[in-house]
This record gives structure tokens, sequence and C-alpha cells, in this order.
């Protein structure tokens, strides 16, 4: 099992956002770029909205970033999203035997192991932003229109 799309997603959506603030991005022209459904991306964009990364207006089609490119990173993506609970990326099945010397000790044992792992994660998110992205895609469009 992976991390939910949602984050893959978001920053998907956000990135083209960001690519096309000269056009409407609308959940269906987002949806087009994704290639999913309109209503996936207006989930996701809801929770987008409420975490304060893009603004919509009920009635007008389109968002926009409500920060800078290089004010959101990517754990402020994977944060709005929800992809997981606070210091819960990683699962312990909650009842091992307590009769089994690795039951009885395996929680104590990969539970900070996790929890260590999970903050590199969110540090190395922390450490790119949305401009970082954009950056990027930028340069490798470049690259393959000289084709």
């Amino acid at each position: 099992m992976s991390i939910s799309s949602r984050f893959a997603v978001g920053i998907h959506i956000l990135t083209l956002i960001e690519l096309n603030k000269e056009g409407i991005s609308s959940s269906e022209f987002l949806a087009g770029s994704v290639n999913t459904n309109p209503a996936v991306i207006r989930k996701i964009m809801g929770m987008l909205k409420k975490t304060g990364l893009i603004e919509v207006h009920p009635g007008i089609a389109g968002a926009k970033l409500a920060k800078d490119p290089f004010d959101i990173t990517l754990l402020d993506v994977y944060k709005a999203v929800d992809v997981v609970q606070e210091k819960e990326l990683f699962s312990i099945h909650e009842n091992p035997a307590p009769n089994c010397p690795v039951g009885r000790n395996i929680q104590n044992t990969i539970g900070p192991l996790f929890t260590a792992a999970q903050l590199a994660l969110e540090k190395t998110l922390g450490n790119v932003t949305l401009e970082d992205v954009v950056k990027d895609i930028v340069d490798k469009e470049k690259l393959n229109s000289k084709f």
C-alpha cells in the first residue's frame, strides 16, 4: 500500500494552477491534466482551499494560488490533503502476543524508527517548494521541446 495519491494530485493541481495563471484553472481543466474525474479534483481543491493554499470563489470558474509558489512547501501540500495523521505514516499492529518475545517488544523497537523515518520525510518535503517543482517542469519542457 502506498501513500494516498491525493498528495501527488495536490502537487499536480497547484503546479498547473501556477503554470496556467493567465488562464482559467477550472476543475474540468485540471481533471483533464490529471486524467481523473472533476469531482476528485474538486474534493482535493476543497482541502487545498481549507488550508489556505488556493482561492476559489463560488460562481466564478477557476482557482488561483493563495500564496506565492516559493511560500508553499510540499510539506504544506502533504498536510493539506490529509495523507496521514500526525505521527501515523507507519502503523503498527495493536495487539501482538504478549507471551512471544517479539510480540512483547516489537512496538517499542520499531515505533521510534517509524517516527524518525516520518520526521525525515517531512523535513525533506519542507525543504522543497512549489516554485522548485514548477521550475523543474519548465526546465524539462524546454529540454523536451529541443528534440
